[in-house]
């Protein structure tokens, strides 16, 4: 009997549904998007709050008998299954460090791209002016948030050592958007956070769900057409 399909719903252009994504991808796990529409709330139906009473995307399920939401959450079971060791799972100390740069991620940086990127790309398909007083206030945080990183990154290749791990991968489809800004320059002027973001750009995962994620930004140094 075959093994039921992994299916992933949500919309790919979002950088959490994005996120579950790049984890199958990098696993080489065959996969299902199941595409649904905002607009349309398809979010809010009833079988949807069914796989995820908080009515969020991605949901992933996994054969018959599993069905997780968190994009995090996901991306953690898919590794554990698929490719743990992009989980650091060589050693308690690599593990424990990865996970404390997944939380970096999610407390520290995360919320300061998304508010960035929220004003400079998706205000219009909100129906309102970007508000710059948020955005300036947002991107110095940034700033002194990647010094952090340049700081680690001085020190090894990625985030928990000098091999690649979920704490890297997670931050590329918030960061995908954030580079296609203006403010890119915030990462380009820091050479090791620079580098490590081509490494992960790089990769043939990220590149394929950066199809997913087209940008238009006027005055981008990296525009993506859809």
């Amino acid at each position: 009997m075959a093994t039921p399909a992994v299916k992933v719903y949500g919309w790919a252009i979002s950088p959490f549904v994005s996120r579950a994504l790049l984890a199958l991808e990098e696993a080489g796990v065959d996969y299902e998007l199941v595409p649904m529409s905002l607009q349309a709330g398809d979010h809010l139906r009833p079988e949807h709050l069914a796989r995820n009473p908080f009515g969020k995307v991605p949901v992933l399920q996994d054969g018959d008998d599993l069905t997780i939401f968190e994009s995090r959450a996901i991306a953690r079971h898919v590794l554990r299954k698929h490719k743990p060791e992009l989980l650091g799972t060589g050693s308690l100390e690599q593990a424990a460090t990865v996970d404390m740069w997944l939380e970096v991620e999610a407390h520290q940086l995360s919320p300061l791209a998304i508010a960035i990127l929220v004003e400079c790309i998706f205000a219009p398909y909100l129906g309102r002016e970007r508000n710059q007083a948020a955005v300036d206030e947002n991107v110095e945080k940034l700033k002194k948030v990647l010094e952090v990183y340049e700081a680690r990154l001085s020190e090894s290749k990625y985030l928990a050592g000098d091999f690649l791990s979920l704490a890297d991968l997670s931050h590329f489809t918030v960061m995908h958007y954030v580079m296609a800004t203006e403010y890119a320059a915030v990462v380009q002027a820091l050479p090791h956070v620079n580098a490590w973001w081509e490494s992960l750009a790089a990769r043939p995962a990220a590149k394929k769900v950066a199809e997913f994620m087209p940008v238009d930004v006027p005055g981008s140094p990296k525009k993506l057409q859809e």
